[in-house]
């Protein structure tokens, strides 16, 4: 799993010019699934991104995390994550999992995090979907869950 985790003030998600998600301070959770990806991927990458600290303290170091904040997190699957670009100027998505794999994993990853006790908004698997975000920093972080 891949995960492009950009700290926001806020962020949402539209689907047909209607907003289907949308947080104030948190995660913007970009998330892509591989096709070897497991249950353990998740478990990884959510405890991960819930202990990231990356907020700022009173100090003004990053040195909370996002409950420490009550932040939030906008999940959205993104295959294209995957792509592979070594060989001509069009992508391949082959490593991407299939939707039979991927879903489960997605549902599973934002279940996860929920059970964290973080409150998560999410787009449409599969939609064509435009996000709005106002990026906090900025301060995006990558995090590929162990191969």
């Amino acid at each position: 799993m891949r995960a492009v985790i950009q700290r926001v003030k806020e962020a949402s998600v539209a689907i047909d010019n209607e907003i289907v998600g949308a947080i104030q301070q948190g995660f913007m959770v970009l998330l892509g699934i591989h096709e070897d990806d497991t249950l353990e991927d998740v478990a990884y990458l959510t405890r991960k991104i819930e202990k990231l600290r990356v907020f700022e303290d009173t100090e003004g170091k990053m040195n909370l995390d996002i409950a420490a904040v009550n932040g939030q997190i906008l999940s959205i699957s993104q295959f294209t994550l995957y792509a592979d670009t070594k060989k001509g100027n069009r992508p391949s998505f082959v490593k991407a999992a299939r939707p039979e794999v991927a879903i489960p994993l997605y549902e599973a990853f934002n279940q996860s995090l929920e059970m964290q006790g973080l409150g998560v908004a999410t787009g449409q698997f599969g939609a064509n979907m435009q996000i709005s975000l106002i990026n906090d920093g900025p301060v995006t972080i990558i995090i590929d869950s162990p191969e």
